[in-house]
C-alpha cells in the first residue's frame, strides 16, 4: 500500500467518526459524566502530546534544551503571562541553550 492509499483510508476513517458523532442523541451528550470525561480527555491528550514532544527521542527519553523551555513555559503559564510571551520566551531559552551548546 502506498502513502496515498494510507492517507485516503485515514481520511475516510476520521470523516466516518465525525459523521457517526451526528448519530449520537443529544441527551447522551448532555449527560454530566460525558461532559466531564470529554473535558478531562482534552487535558490528558494535550499533556501526553507535550510529554512526547518534550522527552521523546529516537532511542528513548532525551533530556535536551526542550526540557528547560517547557519548564519555563509552565511557570509562565502558571503566572498567567500572555500566551505569545510564553512562546517567545520559551523558544528563546531553547535557542539560547542550543546556541551555547548546552544539552543540544
Amino acid at each position: 500500500m502506498n502513502t496515498w492509499w494510507a492517507i485516503l483510508l485515514g481520511s475516510l476513517a476520521v470523516y466516518s467518526w465525525k459523521l457517526l458523532g451526528f448519530l449520537i442523541p443529544e441527551r447522551a451528550l448532555s449527560h454530566p459524566r460525558v461532559s466531564r470525561i470529554a473535558s478531562l480527555m482534552t487535558v490528558a491528550l494535550l499533556a501526553a502530546l507535550v510529554g512526547v514532544q518534550t522527552f521523546a527521542g529516537k532511542s528513548g527519553i532525551v533530556l535536551d534544551a526542550r526540557v528547560p523551555a517547557v519548564v519555563l513555559a509552565a511557570l509562565l503559564a502558571w503566572r498567567k503571562v500572555p500566551f505569545i510571551v510564553i512562546v517567545v520566551l520559551a523558544a528563546g531559552l531553547a535557542a539560547l541553550l542550543r546556541f551555547l551548546g548546552w544539552m543540544a
